[in-house]
C-alpha cells in the first residue's frame, strides 16, 4: 500500500477529494468523496461510511457561505452509502442513486437470490430521494453530470461523468481489481459496463477507492484481459474433472493467502454463474456455492 495521503485533496480547479478513516484490505486507503463545484453551491459524489469525523471532514471542506445541492451515490455497499442520509439531513441536500440495494440486478441474480449467498457489506437500509436512470442528466452550478448505470460490482452501480472525467465507483479502479460477488455482482455485467466506459473514451478515471487511473483505456483493458484469463483458469481446473467451489478456487488462485480465499471464491462463483449460462459449465445438481461444477 503506498502512503495515505491527507484527509482532504485538491485534485483539480474545483474538485477537492476527501478520504474517509476506513482503510481495510478491501478500501485501500479508504473510502473516497468527491466534492466539485466553485460556485455558491457543492456536489457531493459518495458520502462514504457513516462515521461523525467523515461527515465533519465533508462539512469543513465546504467553503463559507455555500451549500450542498446534491448527495450522488454510486452504489449501496455501506462504505460508500451509509454517511448519505445523515448528511442529507444536515445540508437538506437530496439524495441521488439508481436505486436501493436490490435495484438493477440481473433476472438471473434475481432468480439466484439466496440460494448463492453474498451479500457482503450491503446498506439494506438505503434509500435515495431521486432515482436515476441510465444516462439520467443531472443540471448542477458546476455543469451537468451524467448519471451511467454501470453494474458488474453491484446491480445499481452508477458511475458520474463530469467535465472530462468519470466517478468510476468500484468497477474500475488502480490499486485494484473489483470484487464481483453475486447476486449482487455480475461477471457478465461487469464486461458489458468496463466496455461502456472504454467507449466513453474518458481522460481520467476517479475511483471509489485509491488514486486516480490517469490512463484508463490501458486499465480497462487489462482488466478484462484479467477477466478473460481468469475466466481460461477456471476451465483448465475444470477439464481435470468436477470440482466444488473452494477446491475449485485454491486450484485457480495457487498464490493467495488462505485469508483472501473467501473473497477470491465470490469472484469465482461469478465466473461460474457466467459460464453456466453461456453452456460451458455444468452445475450439480443446481447452479448454488454448493454445487459440484464441470466442464459442459
Amino acid at each position: 500500500m503506498q502512503t495515505r495521503p491527507d484527509t482532504m485533496t485538491p485534485l483539480a480547479p474545483g474538485l477537492i477529494r476527501i478520504l474517509a478513516p476506513n482503510p481495510s484490505p478491501m478500501t485501500y486507503w479508504g473510502t473516497n468523496s468527491y466534492l466539485l463545484g466553485k460556485g455558491e453551491t457543492r456536489v457531493l459524489i459518495d458520502p462514504g461510511p457513516d462515521l461523525a469525523d467523515h461527515r465533519a471532514a465533508i462539512l469543513d471542506a465546504l467553503p463559507q457561505n455555500t451549500q450542498l445541492s446534491h448527495i450522488l451515490v454510486t452504489h449501496a455497499h455501506r462504505d460508500h452509502s451509509e454517511g448519505a442520509r445523515a448528511l442529507s439531513e444536515v445540508t437538506g441536500a437530496p439524495i441521488y442513486a439508481f436505486g436501493d440495494a436490490m435495484a438493477g440486478r440481473s433476472p438471473v441474480m434475481t432468480a439466484l437470490g439466496e440460494q448463492i449467498g453474498g451479500g457482503e457489506g450491503v446498506d439494506e437500509g438505503f434509500h435515495p430521494d431521486v432515482t436515476l436512470a441510465h444516462e439520467a442528466e443531472i443540471e448542477t452550478e458546476s455543469g451537468p453530470i451524467t448519471a451511467l448505470h454501470t453494474p458488474g460490482h453491484m446491480g445499481n452501480h452508477l458511475c458520474f461523468h463530469w467535465q472530462d472525467m468519470v466517478f468510476s465507483g468500484d468497477l474500475v479502479m488502480g490499486w485494484s481489481s473489483s470484487l464481483i460477488s453475486p447476486p449482487d455482482g455480475d461477471a457478465a455485467a461487469f464486461r458489458d459496463s468496463c466496455a461502456l466506459l472504454r467507449d466513453l473514451a474518458p481522460q481520467c478515471l476517479l475511483p471509489g477507492h485509491g488514486a486516480a487511473v490517469e490512463s484508463p483505456l490501458d486499465r480497462i483493458d487489462f482488466l478484462l484481459t484479467h477477466r478473460a484469463n481468469r475466466e481460461a483458469q477456471i476451465l483448465k481446473a475444470l477439464r481435470q474433472g468436477p470440482l466444488a467451489l473452494l477446491p475449485l478456487t485454491q486450484a485457480v488462485y495457487t498464490e493467495l493467502p488462505a485469508s483472501h480465499l473467501p473473497a477470491a471464491a465470490r469472484n469465482t462463483l461469478a465466473h461460474l454463474i457466467d459460464l453456466t449460462e453461456r453452456n460451458h459449465v455444468l452445475a450439480t445438481p443446481e447452479l448454488s456455492e454448493k454445487a459440484l461444477f464441470s466442464v459442459a
